[in-house]
Formats: C-alpha cells, structure tokens, sequence
C-alpha cells in the first residue's frame, strides 16, 4: 500500500469521526490516533521480522528498548 493510499484511509477515517460527533468537540485525538496506528503497526512489522525485536528495532528506526517498552504498552509481549 502506497503512502498515498494510507494517507486517505486515514482522512477518510478522521472525516468519519468528526461527523460521528455530530458538533461535539473532540478531546486527546493525538495520543488516539497515535494509539491506533501503532499497535497495527508493531504486530505487522514484529511478524514479518519474525518476531525479532532487534530486527524490527532497527525497520521502525526505534532503538530496542524503546519498542521492547511500546510492545509491554500494547500488551504484544508477556
């Protein structure tokens, strides 16, 4: 999938949303979208790494403490 390609799912969703709150005002949308996108993100990009943290540490430019803690965040290790 092109850049391009999620860029507009993502508007698209965020669109929705906004006419789901029917005026009402939005609150933390940040720290929601950032919430949504990465668990997606880390359990994609840990299976193709074959669940290799270093690996996948080094795909995402992320140092592997850094995803090792987002990993415990998402609840994707035990």
């Amino acid at each position: 999938m092109s850049k391009k390609l999620i860029e507009d799912c993502i508007r698209a969703s965020l669109e929705t949303y906004f006419r789901d709150l029917h005026g009402t005002e939005p609150a933390g949308m940040h720290d929601m979208l950032v919430r949504a996108v990465e668990k997606p993100l880390l359990e994609v990009v840990m299976a193709q790494a074959d669940h290799n943290q270093s690996r996948a540490a080094q795909w995402l430019g992320l140092n592997r403490n850094t995803l090792r803690k987002k990993l415990l965040e998402h609840k994707l290790l035990k």
